[in-house]
């Protein structure tokens, strides 16, 4: 299957399997999420749990493929991801097989972008929100879509303080924001 689309003016064409999430167009979640993203040159992105790459495409082509990272832990989404990123000129992207962040050894993103599994456990998007913290720079930001608010909504601002929630044609989009604490704030008298 191929989708071609065009989203916040950006076209991006990619092949799709059944077997893979949304197969058959660009998930609407994903698209909210992508409606309230402004990435800029400089950015550092991670797309965690690419599929078969549509955020990290979109990213790629708006602030470079150096500048982007994905990741998923299905190999049939990791290969359909790199013929996508080939396919629409953004093949430099990296892109890596692992669960979460265990085979990305960079902690200096501003944005890391999720569409969680989150019609089950929390197991998931817990280990993403913990995790994704520290992998930060002051200043990030994590943007995650989901249909669930309560638990998304306690877990961001219980791990960074507070969070930004849009709600978008059924959806949740979540940004928070990494701050420098108040402690590493305060300066060393001597």
């Amino acid at each position: 299957m191929i989708i071609k689309t065009s989203i916040n003016g950006v076209d991006i064409e990619l092949k799709t399997l059944e077997s893979l999430f949304s197969p058959n167009s660009i998930d609407k979640g994903t698209l909210a999420m992508l409606s309230v993203l402004n990435l800029e040159s400089g950015d550092k992105v991670l797309d965690l749990g690419c599929g078969y790459g549509v955020v990290g495409i979109y990213a790629a082509k708006i602030i470079g493929a150096e500048n982007v990272v994905m990741t998923d832990v299905d190999g049939v989404a990791i290969e359909l991801a790199r013929e996508n990123a080939a396919l629409n000129g953004v093949g430099d992207v990296k892109v890596v097989q692992g669960d979460a962040y265990e085979s990305i050894n960079d902690n200096d993103f501003t944005v890391i972008l999720s569409n969680p599994p989150y019609h089950t456990d929390f197991s998931v998007p817990k280990k993403f929100i913990e995790k994704g913290f520290n992998r930060l720079r002051i200043g990030g930001k994590m943007y995650m879509v989901t249909k669930r608010k309560e638990w998304y909504k306690n877990k961001l601002i219980s791990i960074f303080g507070g969070v930004r929630i849009y709600e978008i044609d059924g959806y949740y989009v979540f940004e928070a924001e990494k701050r420098q604490s108040s402690y590493s704030k305060k300066k060393v008298k001597k």
